[in-house]
Formats: C-alpha cells, structure tokens, sequence
C-alpha cells in the first residue's frame, strides 16, 4: 500500500511540509496538483524519505486537499498518460501532431529523415553532452526526450530547465510513462520521428530522468532504457550514438572504469552503433591513470570498451575540455563526487556531444 500521510504546509520555497510534528523536504508536481502555498493541508507519500533514499529523499505531494479538489480536467483529450493510476491525466500526443499517412512500400517504416541521436544511460550525462554539443557547432538545435528508467515527472530536471533558459536545448519530450515536458509522446520512436519532422531539431539526446533505477543486478535497472533507446533510433535508420557510463572513482567496483550498465547494454544490442570515448592520454586530466583506483583510469576504461565492442561497436575517438566545462557553470557533481574527483565520468558524455554535432548531415 501507498504510504500516504496528511500533512501542512510549512513553507513553499523550498516546499517543507510538516508531517507528524516534523518539518520534512518536499516536491510537488505543480503541472498535476497545482501550486503549493503556506498552510495548505496536504497529503504527501513519505515512502522515499523513510527509506532514505539517495536521489529521493523527499516526500512527494500526492493531493492538496485545500485548493486541489476543483480543477475543471480537460476537453477532447482520450490519450492518458499515468493511465489507471490515481494520477492518469489527458494528453496531446506529438505523434498525431506531425504523423502523416504512410505510403506503400517496403521501405514505410523507416525514416526519410536524419536525426543523430545520442542516448545516455544517465540524467547527469545530459548537461554535459548538450554543452559539448553546442560548443563543438554553435547554432546546433539538440532537443531531450526523456524517457522511463528514473524519475518520471517531466518538470523535476533542474538540469533541463538550466539548459533550457541557457538554449543548450532546443525542447524536451517526455515519451510513455514519462509526462510533463513540453510535448508528450506515446513511444520512443514516435518521438523521434516528430522531434525531426515537426520540432525542428538537428539532433537528438535521449536519457532517463534524474535518478536512474537500480538493484545492483545485470538487467534489473534503469539503465537498461538505453537498449531501447538505441533500437528505436537504429529501427528508424538514424545515425545512432550511445554514450558508456565511465568512472574514476565510483566505490562500487560494478561501475568503476567502465560500468557494467554500458556493457550490458553494449553486449545486448542487435545492431552496431557508434561509441564515443574520450582520449585516453589527454594533457591536463586532473586525475593521473597512476592516482584512479583500479580500472578507474582512462585507459582501462578505453581498454575494457575495445574488448566489448571489438567487431561490433565503432569506437570514436574525441577530444574533450574538461576545463571548459568546469568554468561553466553547468552541473560538475554526481552522487556526491565533484569533476575533480571523478573526471572520467563527465569526460565519456563530453566526447559523446561532440561527436553528436559531427553527426549532423549525415544521411539516414
């Protein structure tokens, strides 16, 4: 059952409600349940908190009793997102925007459009893949779709509303389960096909919210998402780019070097794709291979990815500027760890962004 708990408002920004006699952290999702204000009678799922999870640790606001109970709900709309759950709401799917009947042929399924998509394993790949994107071809139109695997509700991302008001993201799509964005989409690849044909984008990111799932098992987690991810783009025929999860410094040795996340996802793919890798012997990284743990350097990293994609996977390598990136201004932490401390964590989407911007103009 729901852990579900009546609580008060106590303070909007940031949103602290007061449940039981206790002053907690939470979210609201204000494009489901409106805005919050002091004083408001609440009923919040307190489950993450008591758990104390990492990435979740808040209560999350399921009803405003106070001045949620009269919203007027929508006309026409018969597509819901969050469907037969307490929060299924109506939405206008981006496919039925742009779709148009398809023509014979055996070729139909496939599109007549080139869209380089990269897909990221992780939420805080995104900032730095979008940055390098732009720096590598200024006036570059990349867009986000965000798909299952971590956090679902489209407005939680800090990362995408900086990028967005900084215009390193040309839109955001918010694909199955996921909602909240700016357009919605049914599938991943109806996304795709309407993110090149009616939003206009040069390329594509694709990558879980923030928060990604995991159980510590090969396939029990939210990395998994970029398996089909990457069929989709591959199924339509797009340049496909998938950038690996790497590390210098993670204590769990599953994600050390190269993280098993990537090479599961490497080892199940049907289809080859393009793998950017940052360079290995590159001036200025603020960890020397001889200070990173073991297989933390770049190198075994590098090493460990030829061994997976040798004869299947094309390996590119890019130049980075982890330098650039750190003056920023963007996110530089994850899980805790600075870019200092775990460098080649945001050196591999470095790399990958770049090479993403060189994949533009090519055919499909």
């Amino acid at each position: 059952m729901l852990k579900l708990r009546r609580g008060t408002v106590v303070s909007v920004v940031p949103l602290v409600v007061e449940v039981g006699g206790e002053h907690r952290p939470a979210w609201a999702d204000e494009t489901l349940i409106g805005s919050p204000a002091e004083g408001d009678e609440v009923i919040v799922n307190v489950e993450a908190l008591d758990l104390d999870l990492g990435s979740g640790g808040f209560d999350l606001v399921h009803v405003n009793l106070t001045r949620g109970l009269d919203a007027p709900g929508a006309e026409g709309s018969h597509v819901m997102k969050l469907n037969y759950t307490s929060l299924q709401h109506p939405v206008d799917p981006i496919e039925v925007e742009v779709d148009a009947p398809l023509e014979g042929g055996s070729g139909e399924g496939r599109a007549a459009f080139s869209l380089p998509t990269l897909v990221l394993s992780l939420h805080g790949h995104l900032a730095p893949a979008a940055w390098a994107a732009a720096e590598a071809a200024p006036g570059l139109r990349v867009g986000f779709i965000q798909q299952a695997g971590a956090a679902l509700p489209g407005g939680l991302s800090r990362d995408v509303a900086t990028l967005r008001e900084r215009g390193l993201l040309a839109g955001h799509v918010t694909v199955g389960p996921a909602y909240g964005a700016e357009h919605e989409a049914m599938s991943l690849v109806g996304a795709l096909d309407a993110a090149a044909r009616g939003l206009g984008w040069d390329a594509g990111l694709v990558a879980p919210g923030p928060g990604v799932l995991g159980s510590a098992s090969r396939y029990g987690h939210g990395g998994m998402a970029a398996l089909e991810a990457a069929h989709a783009a591959l199924a339509l025929g797009l340049p496909t780019l998938v950038c690996p999860r790497l590390s210098s410094s993670d204590p769990r040795p599953r994600h050390r070097g190269l993280s098993h996340h990537s090479a599961t996802v490497l080892e199940l793919l049907l289809a080859p794709v393009r793998v950017p890798v940052p360079e290995a012997e590159l001036e200025g990284w603020p960890l020397l291979a001889a200070d990173a743990p073991e297989g933390g350097s770049p190198q075994a990293a590098l090493d460990s990815l030829v061994e997976i994609c040798s004869g299947r996977h094309d390996i590119a390598v890019e130049r980075i500027d982890l330098e650039g990136y750190a003056a920023s201004g963007l996110p530089d932490r994850t899980m805790g760890r600075s870019l200092e401390e775990d460098p080649l964590f945001f050196a591999a989407p470095l790399a990958a962004g770049r090479a993403l911007a060189g994949a533009v103009g090519e055919g499909p």
